[in-house]
């Protein structure tokens, strides 16, 4: 198993001190895990859309204006 050094803002290991019973390299690893095997089905999925890069971007677009109109916002 390779170790990988993490940097964690102070507050946040303030914070995690007051668990010392947690196992924080497995929360870790296991975050870690879960964001790799998203990734891997976002890839998968992407890989079978016959949506091109120009398509994502207006359908994204529209989806943003809506959202923004929703919330009295302009973009």
């Amino acid at each position: 198993m390779v170790n990988m050094t993490l940097a964690i803002p102070d507050g946040l290991h303030e914070k995690m001190k007051q668990f010392s019973d947690i196992k924080w390299s497995e929360v870790a690893r296991r975050a870690i895990e879960q964001r790799i095997n998203d990734l891997e089905t976002m890839d998968r999925i992407a890989s079978k859309s016959k949506l091109t890069e120009k398509d994502a971007k207006e359908i994204g677009d529209k989806i943003k204006r809506n959202i923004a109109k929703r919330h009295g916002l302009t973009i």
